[in-house]
């Protein structure tokens, strides 16, 4: 329990989470980021036979060629996204199957009021200065009345186009919907230009949704993984001026606490498609940063990539590609690999026991709580018996001090000799305790941020991912580990003032750090101290057994 409050109170000081200041949404004034000022990106040489001419400008347009803007809807059974013929681009994207726990309800919204434009895209030509937001124009859409998916794997696509009357452009962008899926693939045709790119939003994370903004505000942020670096993630409260992530990149992505969009290359054809790199700008007074993806488009114009606009699901991201569950890693960099495998079995038994054994996620969290007890008995009662031999031997160690405290050497020896005379190892009493140490830190992390909990009612509980309303559980959890304790240290030999201190100060101290966690995980640990207090009770029956038949020393007589 010392190890573990170590790990909270010094990693939290470290790395402490950012909390953006409180601020309303982004306005459609609002600069929407972009590539920094005068960064030239190289996309390649250019193209043998393409004429590298101007685009058509936007201060250049005919008057009364933008006509008004046409809205389309595409309804599935996993999402309902309106487009607007302008860009075009996505102005609402909702989660059917996920309910939004902020003020109003409704489906979860992916796309922030104001910010109206995911995946709008930027054309740019040669050096950056000939650049058309192609949001300036609107296209005619095909199917005018929009798709409705209803059928298993069922896939429709919807057709945007634009040409301008008395230039040489032509715009076409075509979204691809499947019914059960996530992924919109997207792919585009504009006049071939050499080094010619598209920039395309990926928004300024998605809108709050849920019970506690703060929270889902800390938790928002940007994500890259590069070709040859790995994957890099950056919290939008960190942002405070423009960055940059150059390629090439596999995908880019932008999160929330349970929800992500993600900018994929490619057609997931298997080819060889990368992203150029991520840009990054904070928008002034909204603690969000605008983030834009840069792709090269091809020497006949053309360009793809495929969009996942919804939960941050680990199966669902992993059937993607391995690495995007890393979207939303689990525990720290230099810990991570060690904690991999338990996380998938944690998850795995999340699974298992809720959709084949039929539990609510609320038991499921009491069930992992006492079957970890479980697993863990034979290492707790190795260590304990361990701590016997300790015990026994203590007598015998202090006549090796007195005798030959002026002799650190010598002590050394005779002390080494009495271990293999005994059969002690002393490391054999802590060593067992701290062989479980991953997998408990995998769950601490599994069931604090895993979507599976999120908006799953337990007893008073209204949500076992958001802290208990009446903070029950973190009063009841330190509760229990003060029984435990106690329970330890009445048959100890002798109880020194330091730990009996800790007793008492242990689960006050652990009662604020945990006094903001996930219900979910509060409940998990509480069942955990509960499923330790019949171990705890027959070692102490044990020890005094040992105490009574002189083979450790018993407790010390009390004082009057």
């Amino acid at each position: 329990m010392a190890l573990m409050t170590a790990v909270f109170v010094v990693t939290n000081r470290m790395f402490p989470p950012v909390l953006p200041e409180p601020a309303v949404e982004p306005t459609p004034e609002t600069p929407a980021g972009g590539a920094p000022e005068g960064e030239e990106i190289d996309f390649g040489q250019e193209v043998d036979g393409v004429e590298e001419t101007d685009p058509p400008s936007e201060a250049g347009l005919p008057e009364g060629l933008v006509r008004d803007e046409e809205i389309v809807t595409v309804e599935t059974p996993l999402m309902r996204v309106v487009l607007s013929s302008r860009g075009p681009a996505l102005r609402s994207v909702e989660l059917i199957e996920y309910e939004s726990l902020a003020p109003g309800g409704g489906p979860v919204q992916l796309v922030p009021q104001g910010i109206e434009r995911l995946l709008a895209g930027t054309w740019r030509v040669g050096s950056g200065s000939d650049e058309l937001d192609l949001t300036r124009l609107s296209h005619s859409v095909s199917p005018a009345e929009g798709l409705r998916l209803t059928g298993p794997g069922e896939t429709a696509t919807l057709t945007f186009r634009y040409e301008h009357p008395t230039q040489p452009f032509a715009s076409e962008l075509r979204y691809t919907f499947t019914s059960d899926s996530y992924i919109v693939g997207v792919e585009g045709r504009l006049p071939a230009r050499a080094r010619a790119a598209i920039f395309v939003d990926l928004g300024v994370g998605p809108a709050v949704n849920e019970l506690r903004e703060a929270d889902d505000r800390a938790m928002m942020a940007f994500s890259a993984s590069h070709a040859s670096e790995g994957i890099r993630s950056r919290l939008f409260g960190r942002v405070k001026e423009p960055e940059a992530v150059t390629g090439p990149l596999s995908w880019a992505a932008v999160k929330s606490k349970y929800f992500v969009q993600v900018i994929l290359a490619g057609g997931g054809d298997g080819g060889e498609a990368t992203l150029a790199g991520l840009w990054a700008e904070p928008v002034l007074g909204t603690g969000r940063v605008a983030v834009r993806v840069g792709m090269p488009i091809g020497a006949d114009g053309g360009y793809r990539y495929r969009a996942y606009l919804g939960p941050i699901d680990r199966d669902r991201l992993s059937a993607i590609r391995d690495d995007l569950k890393e979207v939303n890693p689990v525990g720290w960099a230099f810990f991570r690999p060690i904690i991999k495998p338990f996380v998938a079995v944690a998850l795995w038994a999340m699974r298992m026991l809720h959709d084949h054994v039929g539990l609510t996620y609320g038991w499921v969290l009491i069930a992992i709580g006492v079957l970890v007890r479980v697993v863990l008995w034979p290492l707790n009662q190795k260590a304990m018996r361990s701590q016997l031999k300790n015990m026994a031997a203590a007598p015998l160690l202090e006549e090796i001090k007195q005798k030959y405290g002026k002799d650190p050497q010598k002590m050394q020896q005779e002390t080494l000799k009495l271990y293999k005379e005994q059969g002690i190892n002393p490391l054999a009493g802590c060593v067992p305790l701290l062989i479980p140490w991953p997998m408990l830190l995998a769950l601490f992390f599994v069931f604090q941020n895993t979507i599976q909990l999120r908006g799953q009612s337990f007893l008073w509980l209204q949500d076992l991912s958001a802290p208990d309303p009446f903070y029950v559980l973190p009063v009841f959890m330190a509760a229990s580990l003060f029984v435990v304790q106690r329970i330890s240290m009445k048959s100890m030999a002798t109880v020194n003032p330091q730990m009996k201190m800790m007793m008492y100060i242990l689960p006050i101290f652990l009662l604020f750090i945990f006094w903001r966690f996930a219900s979910g995980l509060n409940l998990y640990y509480a069942a955990f101290n509960v499923a330790t207090i019949p171990q705890q009770i027959l070692i102490a029956r044990e020890r005094r057994r040992a105490q009574a038949e002189g083979v450790v020393p018993g407790p010390g007589p009390k004082k009057g």
